[in-house]
């Protein structure tokens, strides 16, 4: 899985202060419906509020499926098989494209980079 691309949504520094999920979620479904998105992953939770609404406010204003707590990602044949994370252990769960999902910290596993490859940066 990859992306074609990235769009950098830019706030004022005045709304960034009154910047709410409600807003993120809103701005996030009207790119998806402009760009012809078929797949919004963001993050659980902001670190600010702690609030782990945008994911599920998102959904809802476009009417998706949705996959939150990720921690692994599988897209086969239009759907997406997602292990996410819940209180009691693993759930394993498939949703139909288009999709947001929330994605948890043990999603990815950063690739650090190698002495030799700092030296030549």
């Amino acid at each position: 899985m990859g992306a074609d691309r990235g769009i950098h949504v830019e706030v004022g520094a005045k709304e960034v202060e009154i910047l709410q999920p409600s807003h993120v979620s809103k701005i996030l479904a009207e790119i998806a419906k402009r760009e012809n998105i078929n797949l919004i992953i963001v993050g659980k939770q902001a670190i600010d509020d702690d609030m782990n609404a945008t994911a599920q406010m998102t959904a809802a204003r476009l009417d998706w499926p949705q996959a939150t707590f990720a921690s692994k990602i599988d897209v086969k044949d239009g759907k997406l098989t997602v292990l996410r994370e819940v209180d009691g252990g693993l759930e394993t769960i498939e949703v139909k494209l288009p999709a947001v999902v929330s994605a948890d910290l043990r999603l990815n596993e950063p690739r650090y980079a190698t002495l030799p490859n700092i030296m030549k940066a």
